[in-house]
């Protein structure tokens, strides 16, 4: 039973090593861990409740099509915590689409879903 005080040792001592050179992986640049979609250093911009009708979704044009469409699998709280470029909400909407068994949606409403996402919940605005 030796190993385990020696795996301790080859698993920490990089670690403390690191550490102590004054590495913290958490103090990246843009990373804060209390608010991961915000850029380190700025406040945070407390954000509009939201429409309680709407699973806390924000007012706005494609709001309702986006809760209706999206709460038939997860919960609001899923999209509300989605800070990601334009192009990754374009690349879950197609994994939901061909792994997760979402239905396809005419492209109007695809693009007004789409729209509405980009517009509240995207790393880009």
């Amino acid at each position: 039973m030796r190993i385990l005080p020696i795996l301790a040792l080859v698993l920490v001592l990089p670690v403390s090593a690191a550490l102590a050179q004054g590495y913290n992986p958490l103090a990246r640049p843009g990373f804060n861990p209390l608010a991961p979609g915000s850029p380190a250093g700025k406040p945070q911009q407390k954000q509009a409740e939201g429409n309680p009708e709407l699973g806390g979704l924000p007012d706005g044009k494609g709001a309702e099509e986006t809760f209706y469409a999206c709460t038939a699998c997860h919960s609001t709280a899923i999209i509300r915590q989605q800070h990601v470029t334009d192009a990754r909400w374009d690349d879950l909407w197609n994994w939901m689409i061909e792994k997760q068994g979402m239905p396809e949606y005419p492209t109007e409403d695809k693009e007004l879903i789409l729209g509405y996402l980009k517009q509240h919940f995207s790393s880009e605005r």
